[in-house]
């Protein structure tokens, strides 16, 4: 399979299934941010090298495979052979966060982004995230989105925060706390 077809030099680009929308359609900015959020994790996942977080990271990117998958199709029987995320899924999102924050202390402050190069790794797909969620709430204005799919993102962004703080933590650093500056 060649790598460029050429069908894309107009300013469009093909869905799954036989759509075709301009490069700038909100459905590809939505799931192109949940590609970079992809591409994002792959750092993590590198800068892991003790694999602090076991075979985590390259779930949550084949999970955002799937994401992507969806967002790329409005056919309906394409839509029926994806694999979804579900309620199921941010529940197990929600333990991951839980169980991480047992070993960490209270948030008292903002905290600045930051720490070992995985944390500062993780708070930067932690924003990429957000903004895919953005995109993503963006294209559910405007056509049809399922709300779990929202959902499963900001958990996810949620989590890759205390992903960042809890790999400080893992390494000694403390969190640096925001503390803003009083006006001049």
């Amino acid at each position: 399979m060649k790598i460029y077809t050429r069908t894309g030099d107009d300013g469009t680009t093909g869905l799954l299934g036989k759509a075709r929308v301009p490069k700038h359609h909100l459905r590809v900015e939505a799931y192109g941010s949940v590609d970079e959020l992809n591409a994002v994790l792959g750092v993590v996942h590198a800068q892991d090298s003790a694999k602090a977080f076991g075979d985590l990271v390259p779930a949550l990117q084949a999970a955002l495979f799937d994401v992507g998958a969806e967002l790329a199709t409005t056919d309906a029987a394409m839509l029926e052979k994806l694999v979804h995320v579900q309620g199921a899924q941010v529940e197990r999102l929600e333990r991951e966060i839980d169980r991480l924050e047992a070993g960490l202390s209270p948030l008292t402050n903002f905290v600045l982004p930051g720490g070992t190069p995985l944390a500062a790794a993780l708070h930067h797909a932690r924003t990429v995230c957000r903004r895919a969620e953005r995109r993503v709430t963006a294209l559910a204005a405007a056509e049809s989105v399922r709300p779990d799919l929202v959902r499963w993102l900001n958990r996810l962004a949620d989590l890759l925060f205390v992903m960042a703080r809890s790999a400080n933590a893992r390494a000694g650093v403390a969190d640096q706390a925001w503390t803003p500056r009083s006006k001049a």
